[in-house]
Order: structure tokens, then sequence, then C-alpha cells
């Protein structure tokens, strides 16, 4: 399956989804807010080493540095601005706000079903 990086600042969200996740055989780390993210993706600092993810479900609204801003600093990166970000949020459609980055694999609301989750994986992940 696939590795997979969650980036979210509410714990139990991060546990029920790598929960759904690891359950269908994917690798899951995740990271609490974007500074973070951004680190383990090598992005800033700049770590060409740093391992990718095969996607990252990238919350929009957090502490530090919001999704928005993880999804900019990713887009001209060498290596990050290749990786699809699955946009979750609560904040209704986030479309507008995203439309320049071609990273973004697709939208998922929360709230959401397990089932729901899967299916929006697998559809980001085959993209």
């Amino acid at each position: 399956m696939a590795k997979l990086l969650i980036v979210d600042d509410e714990p139990t969200l991060v546990l029920l989804m790598q929960t759904v996740l690891e359950k269908d055989g994917h690798v899951v780390e995740s990271a609490e807010n974007g500074q973070v993210a951004l680190v383990k993706l090598g992005v800033a600092p700049d770590n060409a080493e740093a391992p990718l993810p095969d996607l990252i479900l990238l919350d929009v609204m957090m502490p530090v540095l919001d999704g928005l801003g993880v999804a900019a600093a990713m887009k001209d990166h060498p290596r990050a601005g290749r990786v699809p970000i699955l946009i979750v949020t609560a904040k209704g459609d986030m479309r507008p706000l995203f439309e320049a980055m071609p990273q973004v694999a697709g939208f998922f609301q929360k709230p959401f079903t397990p089932a729901g989750l899967r299916e929006a994986v697998q559809k980001a992940v085959k993209r």
C-alpha cells in the first residue's frame, strides 16, 4: 500500500485516521502542524535525504503554519512539490484557495466516515 503523512492538529482525529488507514495496509506518519510537516518533508530546512510519502492528508486550519502555507511552500520544491495532497477540512469548499496548486489531488470533508476516508485516499493515491 502507500506511505501517508497526516498533517493535522487534532490528535484524536489523527489517531482515528491512522487506525483506519493502517488497517488497510498503509504506513502512516503524522505531523501536528505545517511547520513540523515541512521539516519531515525536507522542505524547511532543505533536506534531500528526507523520505517522502506517497500522499499527504493536509488539514487547512492549524496553528503555527496552516495547510495553505504548507501547500505553497511545497509547490515549488523540487522533491516535495511532486507529492500529491489530499486537503482535509471542516471549512466547506476550499477549492478556490488551492486552484493554482497542481499537487492537490482532492478534497475531503470533516466529519467523515471510515469508508469515505478509505475511498478518498484510494482515489488520491491512484492519481
